[in-house]
């Protein structure tokens, strides 16, 4: 017996029409938005020369920036079902002058290991002894973790994950899929960014961190039109192939 509201089909019409409405002007406030990520100036990347290897001889270039520690044993399970949609659209974007990457900081030897396990092709570079995640303020240290000073979707210290505060039960489970404790686990964090690449110049022109990409989570767009929503009880995803049967 369901406990939800029900209705005639006449009583659905309305109330649908009612919230297309809404939802067209939802998206016409989400494309004037994009214009206006579009129209952010460009910055000139003064950082890492080889970002411009990234580009793969195209003109644009997303670069995911995806929680994989040089402490874990496994990538960040979020951040692989945001991955998992990656390969399936990459090729629509090179064909648009845009290369799709991801980075982390671990070696390199253990992130193609783990691409191997996940069966992806996407392209994955590490950062690892280089400024290049630290500069886009996804990677921390120890210290500044200790002090309670990290920056983070452009607010300083406070956040969820900071060591000076209480550990969520979802980043600690999290943390336990990665192979390391909650501490270890957060000096990492979730973000994309976006360049271009002129006359010989990488330019930076946006980035988005935490929530800001849940529009990349194609998982979440789907569970949005589902009948119950993301109807979450904790951590329920897992990566792709831990999931029991299903």
């Amino acid at each position: 017996m369901t406990d939800h509201k029900t209705g005639t089909r006449e009583e659905w019409l309305a109330a649908r029409l009612k919230l297309l409405k809404e939802e067209k002007e939802l998206t016409r406030r989400s494309d004037e938005l994009a214009q206006r990520r579009q129209e952010l100036p460009w910055v000139p990347d003064e950082g890492d020369a080889s970002l411009a290897d990234l580009f793969r001889g195209r003109s644009q270039l997303l670069v995911y920036h995806y929680m994989f520690g040089p402490e874990y044993t496994a990538g960040c399970a979020t951040c692989s079902t945001i991955a998992d949609g990656f390969d399936g659209f990459a090729v629509h974007l090179a064909n648009h002058d845009v290369t799709l990457s991801v980075v982390s900081l671990a070696p390199l030897a253990k992130l193609q290991a783990y691409k191997r396990r996940m069966g992806w092709t996407l392209p994955w570079a590490s950062s690892r002894g280089g400024d290049f995640n630290f500069d886009f303020n996804v990677s921390f240290t120890e210290e500044q973790q200790r002090k309670g000073a990290i920056e983070y979707n452009y607010e300083r210290g406070g956040h969820a994950m900071d060591a000076t505060t209480q550990v969520p039960q979802p980043v600690a489970a999290n943390a336990a899929m990665t192979g390391t404790d909650a501490a270890t686990y957060t000096r990492q964090r979730p973000g994309m960014s976006a360049f271009a690449l002129e006359d010989g110049v990488v330019y930076h022109t946006y980035s988005t961190y935490a929530r800001g990409l849940d529009g990349l989570w194609g998982m979440y767009q789907w569970l949005d039109r589902a009948p119950k929503g993301r109807n979450e009880t904790g951590v329920w995803w897992r990566r792709h192939d831990e999931y029991d049967g299903k």
